[in-house]
C-alpha cells in the first residue's frame, strides 16, 4: 500500500476540523474500518454551539478457529485483549492565513514535506493507524487481538465531552482495555527516537488573599494582602514537592497570573488573586499537595479563599508487554533504540489511563505543532505507519505464544 497513508493523510488535512468540528473526518475513517468488520459507533456530547463528535470503532477477534478449539479454549483461556488506537480529528486554529506559504486545508509539498494544518499533529498519525490496520489484517484475517479506534474532536479544546465521556461510557459498559497507542506527535528528529510512556498530572489552584482596601497614605489602617501574602509566597517557590523517580522529574509548582489593586496608585488593594499550576509526578497525590499548600498558608495566617481544578492524573506505562512491542517495532523499522519519556503537557491518555492499564503515546516529530506552516517530513509518513503495523503484529505473536 504503497502511498496509502499518504493519500489518507492528505484527505484528512483538506477538512477543516478546527476543535470541536470534526468536519467527516471520523466518516472518513469509519468508512474504511467497516469493511474491515469493525463495529462504528458515534457518541455525541456538549451542548449545541460546542457539539463534540467521537467515534468508537472496535473489531471483536474470533477466539479461535474452530468449534472444537473454541470449547477448549473457553475452557483454560482468559478473554482475548484489546488494543486501541486512539487520537483526535480536531485541530487548533490556523493563526493569520496570510503567514502560511500554502493554505492550511489545502496540502501541500514543499522540499520533501507535506504542509498541512494538523500534519503533524496528528492527521498522519489517523491516517497510519487505519492503513496498519489494513495491512495486519490483510496478512493476518483472524489475530488473537481484537482492535479498537477512540477519536475524539475535542482534544485540542476544553476536552470535556471527547474521550474523557467516551472512556466513562465503555467503563459503564464494562468494555476493558489492555492497551493503547495514542497518535500524539512524540519524536524529536525522525520518527521513532522518543515515545511518551506517561505523562505528568496538571492541576490549577486559584488563591485569593484577602486584606483590607484602604489610601496608600494610611497603611495603618489597611492591611496590604500582596504584602501579607509575599512571605508564603517565597515559601512556595522554594519549596522541593518531591524528587521526581526513574520516569518522572520533580513535581513543580508555578504561577501563572497575579491580579490585585484597583489600577490606581494610592489604593492599597483589598485582595490579590494568585492562579498558579502543579505539574506532578506520581510521586505526589493532588490531596497531598493540597495540603502542603494549605499549612504554609495556615503558617503565614492568611486570610485566603482557595479553589482547584484537576485537568488530569499522571499515568506511567512502565516496560511490559505494551513498551516492549513499542521498543521492538521501533528497533526493527528504524534501527534506532527509542527514548521513553514523560516530558511535554498532557494528553487524552490521562483519560484512558483511568480504564487501561498500558498506555503508550507514539506519533511523528512535534516540532512545528500548532506552528504557522505546520508540516511533516514524508519520509517520516510510512515507517509510522509500518511502526504501528508492527506492534498489532507483535502484539498478536505475544497473545499466540501466552495461549500456545
Amino acid at each position: 500500500m504503497t502511498g496509502a497513508t499518504l493519500r489518507l493523510a492528505e484527505e484528512l488535512i483538506t477538512r477543516a476540523s478546527v476543535t470541536p468540528l470534526d468536519a467527516g473526518c471520523q466518516d472518513i475513517i469509519a468508512a474504511r474500518l467497516a469493511p474491515l468488520g469493525f463495529v462504528c459507533e458515534t457518541i455525541t456530547s456538549g451542548p449545541e454551539d460546542f457539539r463534540v463528535q467521537n467515534l468508537w470503532a472496535k473489531r471483536a477477534a474470533a477466539p479461535v478457529d474452530s468449534a472444537q478449539a473454541a470449547s477448549k479454549f473457553i475452557a483454560h483461556a482468559a478473554p482475548l485483549k484489546t488494543l486501541v488506537f486512539a487520537g483526535h480529528t480536531d485541530v487548533v486554529p490556523t493563526g493569520p492565513l496570510n503567514e502560511w506559504g500554502s493554505a492550511p486545508f489545502s496540502p501541500s509539498h514543499r522540499d520533501g514535506k507535506l504542509y498541512g494544518r494538523g500534519a503533524s499533529d496528528m492527521k498522519t498519525s489517523l491516517a497510519a493507524f487505519v492503513v496498519s490496520i489494513e495491512e495486519f489484517l490483510a496478512a493476518n484475517p483472524n489475530p488473537a487481538l481484537n482492535i479498537a479506534l477512540l477519536l475524539t474532536s475535542d482534544e485540542e479544546g476544553p476536552a470535556v465531552d471527547g474521550t474523557a465521556v467516551v472512556c466513562k461510557t465503555l467503563q459503564a459498559r464494562g468494555e476493558t482495555l489492555d492497551f493503547c497507542i495514542v497518535g500524539e506527535p512524540t519524536s524529536v528528529e525522525r520518527t521513532g527516537d522518543m515515545v511518551k510512556n506517561g505523562r505528568r498530572g496538571s492541576m490549577n489552584g486559584k488563591l485569593t488573599v484577602k486584606g483590607v482596601q484602604g489610601h496608600i497614605a494610611y497603611p495603618h489602617l489597611a492591611t496590604n494582602p500582596i504584602h501579607k501574602m509575599a512571605p508564603a509566597l517565597a515559601d512556595l517557590v522554594g519549596m522541593e514537592w518531591d524528587k521526581g523517580n526513574a520516569f518522572f522529574p520533580p513535581t513543580t509548582w508555578q504561577v501563572s497570573n497575579i491580579h490585585g489593586g484597583t489600577g490606581a496608585s494610592n489604593v492599597i488593594p483589598g485582595a490579590v488573586v494568585i492562579d498558579f499550576n502543579f505539574r506532578f509526578s506520581t510521586e505526589s497525590t493532588p490531596e497531598s499537595l493540597q495540603q502542603r499548600v494549605a499549612a504554609v498558608l495556615e503558617k503565614h495566617e492568611l486570610q485566603y479563599d482557595l479553589t482547584w481544578t484537576i485537568s488530569g492524573l499522571p499515568f506511567l506505562t512502565t516496560p511490559g508487554p505494551l513498551v516492549d512491542a513499542v521498543r521492538d517495532a521501533i528497533r526493527a523499522e528504524t534501527g534506532m533504540e527509542t527514548q521513553l519519556s514523560t516530558t511535554g503537557g498532557t494528553s487524552d491518555g490521562r483519560f484512558i489511563a483511568q480504564i487501561c492499564p498500558q498506555v503508550i503515546e507514539l506519533g511523528p516529530p512535534n516540532a512545528t505543532i500548532h506552528k504557522i506552516d505546520e508540516h511533516v517530513a514524508v519520509a517520516d509518513i510510512e515507517p509510522l505507519k509500518n511502526i504501528y503495523r508492527r506492534v498489532l503484529e507483535n502484539l498478536d505473536l505475544q497473545e499466540r505464544q501466552a495461549r500456545a
